[in-house]
C-alpha cells in the first residue's frame, strides 16, 4: 500500500501527470519535452528522474540524448495506476495543447532525418555510409537467385565466384593465368568453399564440358579475348538449353592507354557489337544496357548484357 500512495502522490503533480501522458503516446527525449512543454531542461530531469525511480519510466541512450518511454521496467505498471492516468489526463486543461505539441515534434524529428538525407542525394556510392556497401547489396541479391551450376569465364582471383559459391550448387571458374588459378584455389581451400572449383584455360576454349552449366558469366573478361565471339561462343557451347549469359564489360571508349595499363585487348564494345555477338551465336532474349559511368576521366561506362540459350524453361 505504501508503494502505491507514493505513486499516487508522485503522479498528482500536473507537470508529471503531463509528462506522463506524453510518453504514454511517444518515447521523447529531453530536448523534445522541453520543446513540448515550454519548461526548462533542468526541471523536466528533475521530475523525469523521480517518475525513474517510481519505476514508472524507463530510458536509453540514443546519441548524445537520453530518450525517455513510458513504463518498460521490470515490474509491470499497476492497471489501476494506468487507469487513474487515462482519467486525469482527461481532466488536464493542457492536454489537448500537449497533443498538439507532440505531434509538431514529431513531425520535426521527421523532417530532420528527411534533411539528412536529402544532404547525401547523389552522394551514395561515393561516400561512407555505416551499413552501406556493394558487398551487401550483392549478399542481398545472391540470396535470390536460385542454387545453379554456374562457369565464372575470365574469373582472375576468383572474389566474384567465392561470392556466387555461397548460393549456387557449384562453381566453376575459369583463367589463363596460373598463379591467378593457383591463388583462387587456396583462397577457395581457406574459405571452405567445396563448390568451387579453378581450372587453367582460356575463355575461348574453356575446359568444360558441353552443356554442363545454368549461367555462364563473363564479368570484365570479353575485352580480353583475342576473338570475343569465339568466348560468346564458347559460353554457348557449356550452357544447357536454356541457360543463360552474363555480360558485364566496357561501353566502348577511347582511351588508349588501357592497352598498355591493363593489357586490354578491345577499348570496349558498343551494345550493337554485343548484340551481334550473342545473335550470331544463337542466343535470344537479349537485354542489354549501360549500367554505370565513372566520374572520373576517362568516365568508363559498364555495360550488361544477359541473353538465353533457346531449347529450355523459358525465364521471365
Amino acid at each position: 500500500m505504501s508503494s502505491t500512495l507514493k505513486t499516487l502522490r508522485l503522479i498528482g503533480d500536473p507537470t508529471r501527470l503531463r509528462i506522463l501522458a506524453l510518453l504514454r503516446h511517444e518515447e521523447l527525449s529531453v530536448v523534445e519535452l522541453q520543446e513540448i512543454l515550454s519548461m526548462g531542461q533542468s526541471r523536466i530531469s528533475s521530475h523525469l528522474s523521480q517518475l525513474k525511480h517510481a519505476g514508472l519510466v524507463t530510458d536509453r541512450r540514443s546519441g548524445k540524448n537520453m530518450i525517455y518511454a513510458f513504463g518498460g521496467g521490470p515490474e509491470p505498471i499497476d492497471p489501476r495506476i494506468d487507469g487513474l492516468l487515462d482519467a486525469a489526463s482527461e481532466e488536464l486543461p493542457e492536454t489537448a495543447d500537449d497533443i498538439a505539441a507532440l505531434a509538431l515534434a514529431l513531425q520535426k524529428r521527421k523532417d530532420r532525418a528527411r534533411a539528412y538525407f536529402d544532404t547525401l542525394a547523389g552522394r551514395f556510392g561515393r561516400t561512407y555510409c555505416p551499413g552501406k556497401s556493394w558487398k551487401a547489396v550483392a549478399e542481398t541479391l545472391l540470396q535470390l537467385m536460385e542454387p545453379m551450376v554456374i562457369a565464372d569465364l575470365g574469373a582472375g582471383e576468383g572474389t566474384l565466384s567465392q561470392l556466387l559459391a555461397q548460393r549456387a550448387k557449384r562453381v566453376i571458374a575459369i583463367d589463363n593465368s596460373r598463379r591467378m588459378v593457383e591463388f583462387g584455389s587456396r583462397k577457395a581451400g581457406e574459405k571452405g568453399c567445396t563448390n568451387l572449383e579453378f581450372r587453367l584455360g582460356d575463355i575461348e576454349d574453356p575446359p568444360i564440358d558441353d552443356e554442363m552449366v545454368d549461367l555462364a558469366l563473363l564479368s570484365q573478361a570479353l575485352h580480353h579475348a583475342q576473338k570475343p565471339e569465339r568466348a560468346i561462343g564458347a559460353a554457348f557451347r557449356v550452357l544447357r538449353p536454356g541457360g543463360r549469359i552474363v555480360i558485364l564489360d566496357l561501353l566502348k571508349h577511347s582511351f588508349e592507354d588501357a592497352r598498355e595499363l591493363y593489357a586490354d585487348v578491345w577499348l570496349g564494345f558498343s551494345e550493337l557489337e554485343i548484340r551481334r555477338f550473342l545473335g550470331d551465336t544463337g542466343f535470344r532474349r537479349e537485354r542489354i544496357s549501360v549500367v554505370d559511368r565513372e566520374e572520373e576521366a576517362p568516365h568508363f561506362q559498364t555495360l550488361l548484357a544477359i541473353a538465353e540459350k533457346p531449347g529450355g524453361t523459358c525465364h521471365s
